[in-house]
């Protein structure tokens, strides 16, 4: 059964955009990340053009962190003052990218440097989550025990200036490296169609000292306006925003997210790390793969209007 997308402007069999939909609300409900990073290559994969992947896989990220930060604002783990100023970074960076990815596309560039940014972006964070996994299941076994430092701890970012108290995460921090974050998140967001959460989130906890019994709803706060934001303005901009694929990705997405969820119940931190390395690490490769292979039609023709 085939459906036309209007905006990609091709038909597609719904049960494999079904079936891209659910696997990937499955994974982001299994290891709690948005999929963005992931449902925008494998709809490049089956030959949707980069242009509507990147703008209409913001829209699965968005219905998957809605959910998810109710669920935090009711349990009291949101930090809302701490995440306007991260989202105030994120918009001024979704503008920027979305200026940045309408320029490559004039240029003609755009799918080739989202192709090459997937494959580095993939390949460093699917990379470094494999190695830090493997090293945590290493330890477990031997009953090792490692000392993190503790959030609150000082470090070069807490020296910085214009500070500001943020009560619910208890912490006293300058508003400069979180706009930075959020500006980073929303440059990525406009021009590779990505959250951004699996890098916030160690960055906070890691760089920032944000206790991580806030750091997860307070990113998803963020990333849900940032990509909603994202997505009307490419709508707006580029009209690259393709409804009807974006509406069944959504709605598989959403049943997957369910089953997602009990599976990943089921392993340990360390195992799903592992596999969601190893799962990042296969798609930049296929990526890599298909910048470097030449293409089945050398040639293509068109007809001018």
């Amino acid at each position: 059964m085939t459906i036309y997308l209007p905006i990609a402007e091709l038909s597609v069999n719904i049960f494999i955009i079904l079936g891209m939909g659910a696997a990937v609300g499955f994974l982001s409900g299994m290891f709690g990340v948005g999929g963005g990073f992931l449902i925008t290559p494998l709809l490049i994969f089956y030959n949707i053009p980069p242009v509507v992947a990147v703008a209409t896989g913001a829209n699965q990220v968005v219905a998957s962190s809605v959910s998810g930060a109710i669920t935090h604002f009711r349990r009291g783990s949101l930090d809302m003052k701490l995440g306007i100023v991260l989202l105030i970074g994120g918009l001024a960076g979704a503008t920027i990218g979305v200026v940045i990815f309408s320029w490559l596309r004039r240029l003609g560039q755009l799918d080739l440097i989202i192709s090459l940014l997937y494959v580095v972006f993939l390949g460093t964070v699917g990379g470094l989550m494999l190695v830090e996994s493997l090293r945590a299941m290493r330890r477990a076994s031997r009953n090792e025990t490692i000392s993190l430092k503790r959030p609150g701890q000082h470090n070069w970012v807490h020296r910085l200036p214009f500070k500001m108290r943020f009560k619910k995460s208890k912490i006293y921090l300058s508003v400069i490296p979180l706009l930075a974050l959020g500006f980073a998140i929303g440059i990525l967001t406009s021009i590779m169609g990505v959250g951004g959460g699996f890098i916030m989130v160690p960055a906070m906890i890691y760089l920032l000292r944000i206790p991580t019994n806030v750091v997860v709803g307070t990113s998803l706060f963020q990333i849900i306006f940032t990509t909603a934001y994202t997505t009307i303005v490419q709508a707006a901009t580029n009209f690259s925003v393709d409804i009807v694929l974006a509406f069944v990705l959504m709605v598989a997405g959403v049943i997957g997210a369910q089953y997602g969820v009990r599976v990943g119940q089921k392993l340990r931190g360390e195992q799903l790390r592992a596999l969601l390395g190893l799962l990042v690490l296969a798609v930049g490769v296929r990526l890599a793969i298909e910048l470097v292979l030449p293409p089945v039609d050398i040639y293509s023709l068109a007809i001018g209007g």
